[in-house]
């Protein structure tokens, strides 16, 4: 690997819309997703130097279009990666809020394509297609959505959705629309990607196991005559010193039962159909002693949270050395996360950032005084004269 990595990498915050805490597993001082919680975590990875956020999707979420919109006019550079998921709406109701949300923020969307979900989602949605079906359903969606809004004529007929004379009288301002991101690790999940999106995006794997599936997707796109992006989900514990980042890991599982466990992965080996879901499981077996599978890569997440399962974990040199290790396989973005997310948003920008060459905040137009913070005085006062 070159040790002086100059790739551009764009570093993404994540919007926890189903909750927060300092622990998985446990109700323990849970923060509830308030409106005004998710504001400041966006106000902050704004201010910070985040490129975007992502929204997630779910019956267990607050719904991530009503948040991206009610946050795009309280940031300012922020980019908003919201879901998209094609069975709960059709083709050209969502061309059209994408193109308004895309007018109204200025060209701040971007749309992450989910049709794998949770079974209960999926029912709760009247989604009764199985998973390659699902898949086809996306294809006719995006074909149809890409059409109207790049301006092209929608008329199609497909086994699952139809389109006619659709148009749209508000075009989108990012040309020809909004990017597309998916993830998905199926050999129908890469399919889509080849053929329609413009990111694709992965759960946090050893790096020559994503190594391996993104020269797939790589492939897949060429026959497609498309070239794709990468970006990486992972969550991200980053301290000072690595016994520090160590103990946080341990600390965010220290409330996670052996019961709570089995009950987890039964679901997600057993119940869910996602491929990467299935990935995810496999690096760690429901195991507390398998829990590192690569250096400084820990899946203690993963034991009973769905997604993205995986941990960047240790102090900021190791961290960074990490993801120039992906970025050296192709990987642009980082979409990460850390509990809880007001807090650890301002640990990774602080202690990763310098060593991403990444720009943080910006510094003030101005200074009370100019000496760093708790050293020195203040500047002399003159005394009024009244």
């Amino acid at each position: 690997m070159s040790g002086n990595n100059t790739r551009p990498l764009d570093l993404y915050w994540y919007l926890p819309t189903h909750g927060d805490g300092p622990y998985l597993g446990t109700d323990e001082r849970h923060r509830p997703a308030t409106f005004g919680y998710l504001k400041e975590i966006a106000q902050a990875a704004d201010r910070l130097g985040f490129k975007g956020v992502l929204l997630p999707t779910g019956t267990r979420c607050e719904d991530a279009w009503i948040v991206a919109a009610g946050l795009i006019p309280l940031t300012e550079r922020l980019k908003f990666l919201v879901a998209l998921r094609p069975g709960s709406g059709t083709p050209a109701l969502f061309a059209r809020h994408a193109a308004t949300l895309d007018r109204i923020s200025g060209g701040r969307v971007l749309l992450n394509v989910v049709t794998g979900a949770d079974p209960a989602d999926l029912a709760g949605d009247g989604n009764k297609l199985g998973h390659d079906e699902r898949y086809a359903q996306t294809d006719e969606f995006l074909t149809i959505w890409r059409r109207i809004l790049s301006g092209e004529p929608a008329d199609f007929e497909g086994k699952y959705l139809s389109a006619h004379g659709t148009d749209i009288s508000f075009p989108p301002i990012q040309q020809p629309h909004p990017p597309l991101w998916f993830g998905g690790s199926s050999d129908a999940g890469i399919a889509i990607a080849a053929k329609h999106v413009d990111a694709y995006l992965s759960w946090g794997e050893p790096v020559d196991q994503l190594a391996e599936k993104i020269e797939r997707v790589k492939k897949a796109a060429a026959a497609q005559g498309r070239t794709i992006r990468f970006g990486l989900r992972i969550h991200l514990i980053v301290r000072e010193t690595e016994d520090e980042a160590w103990a946080a890991a341990d600390r965010l599982i220290s409330h996670v039962t052996d019961d709570l466990i089995a009950e987890a992965q039964n679901g997600f080996v057993n119940i869910s159909e996602s491929v990467g879901q299935k990935r995810m499981s496999a690096l760690h077996q429901g195991r507390r002693d398998r829990l590192v599978v690569g250096p400084n890569l820990w899946a203690g997440p993963g034991l009973v949270r769905g997604g993205a399962g995986t941990a960047l974990v240790g102090n900021p040199d190791n961290v960074a050395a990490r993801v120039r290790e992906y970025q050296e396989i192709g990987i642009e973005t980082i979409i990460a996360s850390a509990y809880p997310h007001l807090e650890e948003v301002f640990n990774v920008a602080e202690l990763l950032f310098p060593k991403l060459g990444l720009s943080g905040e910006a510094a003030p137009a101005e200074r009370s005084w100019d000496v760093e913070f708790g050293r020195g005085t203040r500047p002399k006062v003159a005394a009024s004269a009244s």
